[in-house]
């Protein structure tokens, strides 16, 4: 535990100098980052509700597959109809699937049920949405035109309004007049977001809209990667319909399907209004595999060519023609391309070379993206790994720090070097006490609100220095709450099958995402009381200012991360301000969470405030991110 170290109670000041104009606050400065982990998609955000949909997560056994009755069977086998659905489920009687912990049950809800199979005779297949023991059915229907050959068949199965909400249920089919029924691939799908087939869950994109991210950074993250070279992202395999994608393995133990494909990464950009950010992959995998640079190489560069074609080339290339094949006429809105991922845990000092060779290929096809690196910039993960040969557009920087030395990073870029490329703080969180990649399952699943005070703290650092900082972006997004279901102990937002909630760091940056201006404003905090750690000193207090220069609206940020609560005089030199604003507050015990059960234990309260004038005074709570909206004259 911090111990903190205070002086006696003063009041302080903050004055906001207007005299000269503020850097220009980069238009993309908050964004997203997401990867497949803790069931980010699958069992997540993706809307399929099916587990093990193709029969491919375990080769010995059909696992989340039951039998339904006394006298049914089940067994795989390979006689599947194609390449990318070689297995195929045989089941006499019936068979049920328990979903990502359960199938979700609500009222009033459509669900689209696609089922490739074929019988041995003739006659429709029954599915139903069941309690787990069967004795209550929620919802059915017949899939007609079962035979010998095998088919797509697809039924709509619609609940009451008087069923409950649960997650207790399964989807159950059986075999009907038939006697065995093959499966080689089942799909449900509950009501997405704005009704798009294949689609994501709508609570979680709308927790993401609230946040009003820029960008989307995708796919990755490790998962771009891969644990080895044949396990990096596929992006041509998630193409075209589901059942034409055979899925791969996923670094963090279990398999994906890839029902999210690279087009649906981008058309989940479009749904939250933000643009993408394309990782490519470089020619690392996570067990130290490299592809060196060179002839060897070539082929993954034409590859990452091709799938930037996939996101903007015309119709007359062969890959912007297949995107509007598969639906999409227009091009993307991609400006940026990341060339791999954390490429300084690349021993073999070969990333600078791979770089160079996609640099070149990259800019002398499309000049105008561009290109992150990977390292390359003053500090990565506290190590130093220079790029000499070419300057990169942006670096990548990560950061997971403990709470306190989160708080630290607030002043990191207030010295920086700007005569080297823009920073893209691609990956950042802090943890309480045990680290992210230890905790595991004994921490979390989601931050408390001492982490979401380090978090914002360190965005005032950020936003003050939005002339480096180009880019930001928190990590991990997702994480699935139920027993197994999180690789990583510190997240943004947590879920089951029915419910969400977001952490209290979700609801900082929600708040520093919505309040933002163009041009910062020159911030100076004086007789600020410090907080201590053994012999470590930080200030308890840190603040951002940011102006909407057309229409004049100020935003000031105000972190309190002392255990008092602390006045603060406000100076504001050079401009006047209306005598009405509002105040937005995070609070609470600095130890509490947010869960599903309670989630919204620490979250926002927003006041009105009046009798403002250019010198005013205000008391912040203790463990406190505060937003004051204001209106300059």
């Amino acid at each position: 535990m911090i111990l903190l170290g205070l002086l006696l109670q003063t009041t302080a000041t903050l004055t906001l100098d207007f005299s000269k104009p503020g850097v220009r606050v980069s238009p993309t400065l908050y964004g997203l980052m997401t990867e497949e982990i803790n069931y980010s998609y699958d069992g997540g955000l993706y809307g399929e509700l099916v587990r093990n949909r193709a029969f491919l997560d375990d080769a010995q056994r059909p696992a989340h597959w039951t039998a339904v009755g006394d006298k049914s069977s089940v067994s795989l086998e390979r006689t599947g109809p194609t390449a990318a659905r070689p297995v195929a489920l045989r089941v006499g009687g019936g068979v049920a699937n328990d979903g990502y912990w359960g199938i979700p049950v609500k009222p009033r809800s459509t669900y689209r049920l696609s089922v490739w199979a074929k019988t041995d005779g003739r006659g429709p297949i029954s599915a139903s949405i069941e309690s787990e023991n069967g004795a209550t059915v929620y919802a059915k229907a017949d899939l007609e035109g079962a035979d010998g050959t095998w088919r797509n068949l697809t039924a709509t199965l619609k609940t009451s309004r008087d069923v409950p909400t649960t997650a207790a249920a399964r989807l159950v089919l059986r075999t009907g007049t038939a006697r065995t029924l093959w499966l080689s691939q089942v799909s449900l799908f509950p009501p997405t977001f704005n009704g798009r087939r294949n689609g994501n869950r709508i609570d979680l994109v709308e927790k993401l809209l609230d946040m009003r991210p820029k960008f989307l950074r995708f796919p990755g993250g490790n998962y771009l990667e891969g644990n080895t070279l044949q396990d990096k992202f596929p992006w041509r395999d998630t193409l075209g319909p589901i059942e034409g994608r055979p899925g791969h393995k996923s670094p963090w133990g279990y398999r994906s399907t890839d029902g999210m494909g690279l087009l649906e990464f981008l058309l989940w950009c479009e749904e939250i209004k933000s643009k993408p950010v394309l990782a490519v992959y470089a020619g690392y995998a996570l067990n130290g595999d490299v592809i060196k640079p060179g002839t060897l190489l070539r082929p993954f560069v034409q590859d990452a060519l091709d799938e930037i074609e996939y996101v903007i080339g015309g119709p007359e290339t062969k890959w912007g023609a297949q995107r509007i094949k598969d639906g999409h006429p227009k091009p993307f809105p991609l400006e940026c391309v990341e060339v791999g991922n954390e490429d300084g845990f690349d021993k073999t000092g070969s990333y600078e070379g791979r770089f160079v060779q996609f640099y070149d290929a990259i800019k002398a096809k499309y000049p105008k993206l561009r290109v992150i690196s990977t390292t390359g910039g003053k500090d990565w993960l506290g190590q130093k790994f220079p790029l000499t040969q070419r300057k990169p557009d942006l670096v990548d920087e990560h950061y997971y720090s403990e709470a306190w030395d989160m708080m630290a990073l607030a002043t990191k870029y207030d010295d920086y070097d700007r005569s080297g490329p823009k920073v893209f703080v691609g990956e950042w969180a802090a943890f309480d006490t045990v680290a992210p990649w230890v905790g595991g399952a004994r921490t979390g699943p989601t931050s408390n609100l001492r982490c979401a005070i380090a978090d914002a703290a360190f965005l005032t650092g950020v936003e003050r220095n939005s002339d480096i900082v180009a880019m930001s972006c928190y990590a991990p997004l997702f994480v699935n709450v139920n027993p197994g279901g999180r690789q990583w102990a510190i997240n943004l937002i947590g879920y089951d099958a029915l419910n969400s909630f977001g952490a209290p760091s979700y609801y900082a940056q929600t708040m520093f995402g919505q309040n933002i201006g163009d041009r910062t404003v020159a911030t100076t905090l004086t007789g600020v009381p410090e907080q201590r750690s053994g012999d470590r000193k930080l200030p308890g207090l840190f603040a951002s200012a940011t102006r909407d220069t057309r229409n004049g609206t100020l935003f000031v940020k105000v972190v309190n991360a002392l255990p008092t609560s602390q006045e603060l005089a406000f100076d504001l030199k050079g401009a006047q301000i209306a005598s009405d604003g509002t105040l937005t507050v995070l609070t609470g015990d600095p130890k509490d969470v947010n869960t599903l059960a309670e989630p919204a234990k620490i979250a926002p309260q927003t006041t009105k405030l009046n009798g403002l004038s250019s010198s005013f005074r205000r008391t912040f709570p203790a463990n406190s991110v505060s937003v004051l909206r204001l209106r300059t004259k």
